[in-house]
């Protein structure tokens, strides 16, 4: 089992950037596929990244490509991402993901296993 820690959301203004970090707890984060969605009021949980257990692969939602960067940090069990050129509508709530049966790198809710509490994120115009 993983218990993940969310940090570092808050506002900024269009066109700025921020730093979200999950902490996992355990001595086992290698071994997890790791990953990124956010919500809003009203709407379905959406896809933002996700990492491999090894960090040497990554894929990410076409609304993010280029301006996100997930990575992470077996040695501090920490999984970053890195959010660059907002906009309003990366408003949301961040949830840092983990999964620990992975077959591939996926885009489904269902397929993974521990959710952290979220991080609001909230980009002004």
């Amino acid at each position: 089992q993983v218990q993940l820690v969310e940090s570092g959301g808050g506002l900024v203004h269009a066109g700025g950037s921020l730093r979200l970090s999950c902490a996992a707890s355990g001595r086992t984060f290698s071994i997890y596929v790791m990953g990124w969605f956010r919500q809003t009021p009203g709407k379905e949980r959406e896809f933002v990244a996700a990492i491999s257990r090894s960090g040497l692969t990554t894929y990410y939602a076409d609304s993010v490509k280029g301006r996100f960067t997930i990575s992470r940090d077996n040695a501090k069990n920490t999984v970053y991402l890195q959010m660059n050129s907002l906009k309003p509508e990366d408003t949301a709530v961040y949830y840092c993901v983990a999964d620990q049966s992975p077959g591939a790198l996926a885009m489904d809710s269902g397929e993974y296993d521990y959710w952290g509490q979220g991080t609001q994120v909230t980009v002004s115009s």
